[in-house]
């Protein structure tokens, strides 16, 4: 079983900045493969940025140059350093990871971005 619990969500105006954490508990490696999905009203969910076991990054075309996920390894833990954000950044993030088979998620958390 693997726990993942974010946070770091709130509201904020166009151009500002958030940092989401994500910790997981449970019989999970720090360098195994974790990822960003975010999900805005009325849409599906969808990739926003993903980190593998080497620390390999990749990101939804939408918030390159603009968001950085970053991990901790000791802490099992995994950031999304969210910069000019845009009123298209609305939604729940959550926080995922896919071991032994299994895709795990967190509860999510909530980012508003308003003018």
């Amino acid at each position: 079983q693997v726990q993942l619990v974010e946070s770091g969500g709130g509201s904020v105006q166009i151009g500002g900045s958030l940092r989401l954490s994500c910790v997981a508990s449970g019989r999970i490696s720090g360098i195994n493969p974790m990822h960003w999905y975010r999900q805005a009203p009325g849409r599906e969910r969808e990739l926003v940025a993903r980190i593998d076991g080497l620390s390999t990054t990749d990101y939804a075309d939408s918030v390159k140059g603009r968001f950085t996920i970053s991990r901790e390894i000791r802490k099992t833990a995994v950031h999304l350093q969210m910069n000019s954000l845009e009123p298209g950044d609305t939604g729940v993030y959550y926080c995922g990871t896919y071991y032994r088979g299994r895709q795990y998620w967190g509860q999510g958390t909530q980012v508003t971005v308003s003018s």
